[in-house]
């Protein structure tokens, strides 16, 4: 059964990622800070729960959270930063759209919220010197496997992987032949067939090994 709270503080928001394994589209972040009296039975870490149970879901924690954000890195700030830190940053950016300041932060994982703060890049949002005060100012726990564990990274595990998959559905009609509908821009054997015959798009990302022989790849 999942646990309300770590921390014991009311406010606590729970943070997590979608999508950091991709070949392509963007690593998709959340934060959500739900009330002590939520209950939901069928509340679980997303990757535990059917397409058709994390869609039920997302409008019942739209509408019950007491704050939740969603965040979106693209490819190019993935491939200028790196993956592990736009993760970081996405999260971090939930954190800060949130209604309400947080009192406590849940991270899914082993590194601490945060680890590196005010990445300097050419895209992507640029942190001013008060939202990197706000973050340092709430203390964060980091919870390996805490989207199994508790209630609120559960809730953003949900969130990130929804709207993620919401976003790759959206750029599947611009590109269909790679058919991120059904892969959602994983390393299937069927994208990498298509990016060998088709090549590269835009929301590819440019640092990951997308093929086995990726010299072979014309970019």
């Amino acid at each position: 059964m999942l646990l309300h709270n770590f921390s014991k503080f009311i406010l606590e928001t729970g943070t997590d990622e979608a999508g950091r394994g991709c070949l392509a589209g963007p690593v998709t972040a959340a934060a959500v800070i739900l009330s002590q009296d939520f209950e939901n039975t069928i509340l679980n870490d997303s990757k535990q729960l059917s397409e058709k149970t994390r869609e039920k879901l997302r409008p019942i924690l739209e509408q019950q959270a007491i704050s939740f954000a969603v965040t979106h890195l693209h490819p190019k700030e993935i491939d200028e930063i790196n993956i592990l830190n736009a993760s970081m940053k996405g999260m971090q950016e939930s954190v800060l759209k949130l209604s309400v300041t947080p009192e406590f932060i849940i991270v899914d994982g082993n590194r601490s919220l945060n680890s590196k703060l005010g990445l300097k890049g050419t895209f992507g949002k640029q942190f001013s010197k008060r939202e990197i005060e706000l973050l340092q100012s709430i203390p964060n726990q980091s919870i390996i496997k805490g989207d199994s564990k508790y209630m609120s990274i559960a809730a953003a595990s949900v969130l990130a992987k929804t709207y993620r998959d919401a976003y790759m559905n959206l750029i599947h009609e611009e590109f269909p032949m790679y058919n991120w509908k059904q892969n959602k821009g994983y390393p299937t054997k069927e994208h990498r067939e298509a990016i060998r015959k088709y090549g590269v798009t835009k929301y590819h990302r440019m640092t990951f090994r997308l093929l086995p022989e990726q010299l072979k790849l014309e970019i």
